[in-house]
């Protein structure tokens, strides 16, 4: 028997076979994103910046400004995590967060100059994790495997 057919002597009997790991689009997704997350903390650990934290400097920086609820949309994550990670950066002085006028249960976010100092020294080493996450697709199979993720997002978008 190959390493492939070997038979678990501890599976229960009438036990349907497995969908391999290593087949599952879900399994392959989530070690994906653990070699991303890695690789972006091995290339940005002398910022101290989550890639979310990341995510969040690089939407405001696009915005200008923003509500927390808009920000939440845009990284895709729910207000309590995202408020939570403003709340961090605000305590580093990377944003502010003011209560806004109209709405005193909503605070409006923007980039501080140290905040946009920060993103613009760390956007080579953030880069470089992106690259590395995909270095072993030619550019072509790179270009291809972004759109793809593009596809299903979008996709999924439209059902929300």
């Amino acid at each position: 028997m190959t390493k492939k057919q070997t038979k678990h002597p501890s599976k229960p009997k009438g036990v349907a076979e497995t969908w391999p790991l290593g087949q599952r689009p879900g399994f392959l997704i989530r070690r994906l994103h653990q070699i991303h997350v890695a690789l972006f903390q091995e290339k940005c650990a002398q910022f101290e910046i989550t890639p979310l934290q990341y995510s969040l400097l690089s939407a405001l920086a696009v915005r200008g400004t923003a509500d927390q609820t808009t920000l939440a949309v845009d990284v895709s994550l729910d207000r309590t995590t995202t408020t939570g990670a403003l709340k961090r950066l605000q305590a580093r002085h990377f944003i502010e967060r003011a209560v806004r006028r109209d709405d005193r249960r909503a605070r409006v976010c923007r980039l501080t100059q140290t905040g946009g100092a920060l993103l613009a020294r760390m956007e080579t080493a953030a880069r470089e994790a992106h690259r590395d996450t995909l270095a072993s697709l030619s550019k072509s199979e790179q270009k291809r495997f972004v759109s793809l993720m593009q596809q299903i997002v979008a996709a999924s978008s439209l059902k929300s």
